[in-house]
């Protein structure tokens, strides 16, 4: 497999794993859990899904051949709650997801050096990915964060449980050495 190829199947692993938590800690709450805010200046989960996704659905639209802040997009708003109910939640997260999956599918290596644009800076497609592999996980955290706060009873770990990181690398170690993605153990856990 070549760099390039190798490249895009991690990339797409990577983000599938970031959708995974972000489900799994969403899975964890109560509906009306998803639309707390604790103050002015913080968001509720449902609006930091509003937000990843009408980002997503930006950039990756047309990606190869428009600006990917789309003129259709309107930022402000991703931030007024609006939102109504968790299917509505969870129906906004999978458009973006989809509109992301569908453009990383329909990449081809060697239009990774092409340059596109974000707000008129260029960038390449490799450039444009990290931007968004960089963005997209940092509100999964603040998703996982929030949940953890706002769940009443214990919280199902997503990662190597409290305490517990003995066990895990024991297990690791365990194994012969291996070239793999990171995430292709973490997928099938979270599964």
């Amino acid at each position: 497999m070549s760099a390039d190829n190798s490249y895009l199947e991690s990339v797409k692993k990577q983000f599938l794993y970031y959708k995974m938590l972000g489900e799994k800690a969403i899975a964890q709450l109560e509906p009306e859990q998803l639309f707390v805010a604790v103050n002015e200046d913080t968001n509720s989960i449902a609006t930091i899904i509003k937000h990843i996704s009408g980002n997503m659905l930006s950039r990756w639209t047309d990606f190869l051949t428009s600006d990917g802040e789309k003129e259709w997009r309107k930022r402000d708003s991703e931030f007024e709650n609006d939102l109504q109910s968790k299917e509505e939640v969870l129906s906004v997260w999978n458009k973006g997801w989809d509109c992301l999956e569908n453009a990383l599918n329909e990449l081809k290596p060697e239009q990774l050096s092409d340059i596109i644009y974000i707000r008129n800076e260029g960038h390449t497609v490799i450039e444009a990915i990290n931007r968004q592999l960089a963005h997209y996980p940092y509100h999964v955290g603040q998703i996982v964060f929030y949940a953890k706060q706002l769940k009443n009873s214990s919280w199902d770990s997503l990662s190597i449980p409290k305490n517990k990181s003995g066990n895990y690398n024991a297990e690791k170690f365990g194994k012969e050495k291996e070239i793999k993605n990171f995430t292709d153990d973490e997928l099938k856990r979270l599964k």
